[in-house]
C-alpha cells in the first residue's frame, strides 16, 4: 500500500481497488487511525466466526458485532482494550458449541493475533 498527504496536510489517503481510502486524526477528513485498527479486528474476528460456524456444518443466518473501545486517555491515547459482543442469528448451534467457535475465532483471527500482546481484546456473544 502507498499513501499520500492529503492536499489539505490533515491526513493520508490510499487508492485500493474499492476506491480511495482518506484517513486522518481529524474525522472530517477521514477514517481516524484508531478506528480502522478497532474495524479490522471486528470484521476479522466476524469472518473467521462465519468460515467456523460452516466449516462445522452449522448454519449462521447473520452476525452483528458490536465493538467498545478503551482508550488511555493520556500520552498517545492508545487502545488498551477492544471489547467485542456478537450478536447471532444462527440454528442448531448450541452454547457449548459456540463457545468452541468463539476459542476457534480467537486462535484463528489474524488481527486478534496480531495485536493481542498489547491490546487485551475479550469476546462475548447473545442469540439473535
Amino acid at each position: 500500500m502507498e499513501f499520500s498527504m492529503q492536499e489539505h496536510g490533515f491526513g493520508f489517503s490510499t487508492k485500493t481497488d474499492f476506491g480511495v481510502l482518506e484517513i486522518s486524526s481529524n474525522d472530517e477528513y477521514g477514517f481516524r487511525p484508531y478506528q480502522l485498527l478497532v474495524s479490522s479486528v471486528a470484521v476479522c474476528s466476524g469472518g473467521v466466526l462465519k468460515k467456523i460456524i460452516e466449516k462445522r456444518r452449522q448454519t449462521v443466518n447473520d452476525i452483528q458485532i458490536k465493538a467498545d473501545v478503551k482508550r488511555s486517555g493520556e500520552g498517545a491515547d492508545e487502545i488498551q482494550e477492544i471489547h467485542l459482543h456478537f450478536l447471532i442469528d444462527a440454528q442448531g448451534i448450541s452454547d457449548e458449541q459456540m463457545k468452541k467457535n468463539m476459542e476457534l475465532t480467537r486462535k484463528n483471527c489474524s488481527m486478534v493475533q496480531s495485536v493481542k500482546d498489547s491490546i487485551k481484546v475479550t469476546e462475548t456473544y447473545e442469540w439473535k
